[in-house]
Parts: C-alpha cells; sequence; structure tokens
C-alpha cells in the first residue's frame, strides 16, 4: 500500500471521528514517507480534537517546517496556521520567543486585516514578556507592525485657540479594570477652569464605573460601534489638542484610530507598559525612574518627576495586623500576577528563594487557576522546575482577592515583565514587594513604585540581587512586621497617591508640550 492509500485510509478514520485508529496509520505513513507534510498536519487536527496542545504543536511544528513559504499559493491559510500554533506555543508551552516568531511569519504573509490586527497586538505585547529583546529587536517588530497600523488618509495638524486644552482620552478599559485604579484622577480631577475633557469609550461591557464617568466627564462619546476611520473623523470634528491613547497593544484597543492623525498632539501610556512603536504617537508618559533605556521608544518620552501614574485603590480594606508568618511559624512568598508573565528565569528563580528559606510557601493567585485541569497543568510545569507542589498553593481569582493579601508575608514580582496595579495593591495591603528592574520601561514598573514609596532598597538589578533580598527579608520577622503596619501610610503619604501634585505635574506636561508643538 502506498503513501497516498494510507493517507486515504486514514482521512476515512478521522472522519469517522475514529481517531486513535487514525493515528496509527499516520505513524506507518511517517515510516514511509516523514516527509509528507499532509500527515503531520491532519495529526495536529487530531491532537486538537484530543485537546492535547503538546503534540498538537509538535505536530504543526514539523508540517510548517516542511513549507516552501516561497511558493505557497493559499497564504492567508498558512498564515491562519502559523497564527494558531503561535498561540498555542504562548499560551500552553510559554515560549514567547517562538511565539513571537511564528506572527511575525504570519505578518509576511498576509495583509488580511483581522489576522494582521490581530497578529500586530499579540506580537508587540509578547515581547514584552521576552527577556533577551534589545532595543534593536524591539524596533525590527515596530517596523513590521508599523505596516499593519498605518492609514492612507491623515487629518491636516491644525492649531486651536480654545479657551480650555481640549483633553481627549481613548480607551477600552473606562470600567472595572486594573487601569482605573491608575486613570481615575486623571479622568476626574483635571482643573476645569484650563482643560475640557473629552472620554471616547470603546467599553464592551459597561458597568457602574462606565456609567458614573459617562455622566461625571464632560463630553462622553461611544466608539464601540464606530469604524477607525469614523473614531478619527469625530475626534477631528471635536478639535481636540491632545488625544491620550491609555490602551497600547492591550485588548479592546483602537490604536488604529490614531494613524488618521485626528488630534494635533497624540500621547500613548498608563494602560500599556512600553512604546506602541509607531510614528502616530507624539509622546509617551514615563517618569524619571521607569524612562530606561530611550533607545525602546519610537516616541519621546515625556518623565515625570515622581510618578507616572496614581493609585486609586477600588476598595478599602483594611490590611491583616500581622504578617502570617507570626502564626505560621514559616513564610509565604505570593505572586497574584498572571501566570503568564512568570517565564523561565522567573520560575528558576523563585525556586532558588524557596530553596534558601526552609519551610517557606509559595501561593500563587490568578484566574489560569480556576479548573483542576488548569492547575493539574501548571502544577506539571511546576515540577519540571524542581518544585515540591506541596509547597505550593494555586488560587483561582475571586472578587475580593485583596483580603488574600493577608495570608502572604512578601510579594515576588514577576520579570521582565513586571506587576503594576498588583504591585500597587499587596504594598496597600502591607505586603513588601521584591522586585527586579532592568533597561526596559516596562520592567521598571516596580523599581518606580517603590522608589516613590521610599523602599527602594526591594528594587534590584540582578537574579542574585533579587534572591538575597528576598531572603534576607524573609528572615526578618521584626521587619515584616513593621512594613505590615506602615506601607499603606507610605503609600498615602507618598507622591504615588498624592493625586494634587500628579495632576498639577501632568497638566504642566500637558500645556508644556502643546505650546512646544505649536513653537516647533
Amino acid at each position: 500500500m502506498n503513501v497516498y492509500e494510507l493517507y486515504s485510509k486514514s482521512l476515512e478514520q478521522y472522519t469517522a471521528k475514529n481517531y486513535n485508529a487514525a493515528l496509527k496509520i499516520l505513524e506507518e505513513i511517517k515510516i514511509f514517507a516523514p516527509d509528507y507534510k499532509k500527515a503531520y498536519y491532519m495529526e495536529a487536527n487530531i491532537w486538537n480534537k484530543l485537546k492535547n496542545p503538546f503534540k498538537e504543536c509538535y505536530a504543526l511544528e514539523k508540517y510548517l517546517s516542511l513549507l516552501d513559504l516561497s511558493s505557497i499559493q493559499n497564504k492567508n491559510f498558512i498564515a491562519e496556521i502559523f497564527v494558531h500554533f503561535g498561540d498555542i506555543i504562548a499560551h500552553n508551552l510559554y515560549l514567547w520567543d517562538k511565539a513571537a516568531k511564528a506572527y511575525l511569519l504570519c505578518l509576511k504573509l498576509t495583509d488580511k486585516k483581522n489576522l494582521t490586527d490581530y497578529v500586530a497586538r499579540d506580537i508587540c505585547f509578547l515581547t514584552n514578556v521576552i527577556e533577551n529583546y534589545s532595543a534593536t529587536d524591539f524596533r525590527a517588530i515596530y517596523a513590521e507592525c508599523k505596516k499593519v497600523y498605518c492609514s492612507d488618509v491623515t487629518f491636516p495638524k491644525r492649531f486651536y485657540n480654545h479657551k480650555r486644552i481640549r483633553l481627549g482620552f481613548l480607551s477600552a478599559d473606562f470600567r472595572k479594570h486594573p487601569v482605573i485604579n491608575w486613570t481615575w484622577s486623571l479622568l476626574t480631577k483635571l482643573d476645569k477652569k484650563f482643560f475640557e475633557v473629552y472620554c471616547y469609550s470603546n467599553v464592551k461591557k459597561p458597568d457602574k464605573i462606565t456609567d458614573y464617568l459617562s455622566k461625571t466627564v464632560e463630553h462622553w462619546r461611544e466608539i464601540r460601534d464606530l469604524t477607525d476611520e469614523a473614531v478619527a473623523k469625530l475626534i477631528f470634528d471635536d478639535e481636540i489638542d491632545i488625544l491620550f491613547d491609555l490602551n497600547g497593544h492591550t485588548e479592546g484597543t483602537r490604536i488604529h484610530v490614531a494613524a488618521y492623525r485626528p488630534a494635533t498632539v497624540q500621547i500613548s501610556g498608563i494602560g500599556y507598559m512600553n512604546s506602541t512603536g509607531l510614528d502616530c504617537f507624539d509622546y509617551f508618559l514615563s517618569d524619571i525612574y521607569c524612562a530606561g533605556d530611550e533607545n525602546y521608544f519610537t516616541e519621546k518620552l515625556i518623565k515625570l518627576p515622581h510618578s507616572h501614574i496614581c493609585y486609586e485603590p477600588s476598595i478599602k480594606i483594611e490590611p491583616a495586623n500581622t504578617p502570617p508568618c507570626l502564626k505560621n511559624g514559616f513564610v509565604t512568598f505570593g505572586s497574584f500576577n498572571n501566570f503568564g508573565k512568570m517565564t523561565s528565569s522567573v520560575l528558576s528563580t523563585w525556586k532558588k528563594i524557596l530553596d534558601a528559606v526552609p519551610n517557606s510557601r509559595l501561593i500563587l493567585k490568578h484566574y489560569t487557576f480556576t479548573t483542576d485541569e488548569e492547575k493539574n497543568f501548571i502544577g506539571d510545569h511546576l515540577k519540571s522546575f524542581g518544585f515540591d507542589l506541596t509547597r505550593v498553593e494555586m488560587r483561582p481569582y475571586t472578587a475580593n482577592h485583596l483580603v488574600e493579601y493577608g495570608d502572604v508575608d512578601i510579594e515576588l514580582d514577576t520579570f521582565p515583565y513586571t506587576g503594576g496595579v498588583t504591585t500597587c495593591e499587596a504594598l496597600y495591603m502591607g505586603v513588601p514587594v521584591v522586585s527586579l528592574y532592568g533597561a526596559r520601561h516596562g520592567s521598571r514598573f516596580g523599581l518606580s513604585i517603590l522608589k516613590n514609596i521610599g523602599i527602594e532598597e526591594l528594587a534590584v538589578d540582578s537574579y542574585e540581587n533579587y534572591i538575597e533580598r528576598a531572603v534576607a527579608l524573609a528572615g526578618d520577622w521584626e521587619l515584616l512586621t513593621i512594613l505590615r503596619k506602615n506601607l499603606r501610610t507610605m503609600m498615602e503619604k507618598s507622591p504615588l497617591m498624592d493625586s494634587a501634585n500628579y495632576i498639577r505635574e501632568i497638566e504642566e506636561v500637558f500645556i508644556k508640550i502643546l505650546n512646544d508643538e505649536r513653537n516647533r
């Protein structure tokens, strides 16, 4: 029986949903014809049906490696496979670099809008998790994504003579969302004598926060059902002086709108941790601690003298009076960050910390841990790094998650994609955070937050110092007790929560950049 006959028989079994029988025939094909592409593609589909992402990934990788990309006729189909492959290895195998390369190949193969939009957003976001990407690597990715985020039509640049500066905020997160904890003051406390606020809302599921803001800001525009061009025209017709995009390359973004250049000056920041990579943004909001290496940016950096964020807690829950180590007799580390931020380096480093602190525990909390299947999957991943799972607790996300900081002595920050609002919440609940920073803006949120509240000693610049600082802190229960009692007060008295000073600083920046552009 030749390969074609065997493949025909395997297809019959596959169509009849006899997947194991089909797999046996495919194994025969691979012996006789190891480069027969169709066999690997069918195998990938079978593993997809059987919900085995690991084996599906390996079969797809083999299939894609056998393709001659220069002679492909149905490029959109193959581009979709590269996207699917990238999704699998990103969300199941945590191979961010390989996923980014798969997405890049998709961009090179197709200009299909729904694909390129999705891929450009994801690839820009993924790069923030990859440790070894230089400024040059980032710029290479930006060069590809600029082809997606471009417009043949742009509005003429105009300067207006309004009595008040018209500020437009563009976001999908005017709702219960971590970013609202950083933007609340900015949206609600600007001086109305000098600024007129417009909000362009792409919120898909409005809530009480959406409702409050829609009634509080002067001008509220619903844009979720409008095209990008229509939104841009709306902004242009509103004669916006400064457009502030709060999403960057995150979910719900309407970043395409900025490509039409509808506002006189365009800024991004707060809701996204790094450069957009797009020429249509003039500035990116940062601060003197978070800025880092400016070569990672295509925008001009605005460096506020203190913090570029102003933290507003969503609920006022009192922190526990004492750290749990006093009751438990051992130290509990924790991370309430997205598990996707936990790279191989993060897990290897945390394993060394647990090894160095006898009887210590680790609590991981995120919506990833909702089902036993997900917990088992992550558990296997942790065991591959040598973790003793009896010392690790995986908790799902809960609405009252702040209360659970009462079970944590020390929060361990992720890197290079650090925590943001998560770090603020931990500190607000009296839990010290150890953070590792690098040269990139997105790796320096912990540094900025800790600097602003006066405990910059917990921000370090190497794996070795990260381990040393976490272990030393775990050994000083008296200090943990002092921090538990005082961290909230330290935060409340710091620039991180001083909304009046934050607003003064950012108002001065808005006035300055608009004048600078006018005088250019």
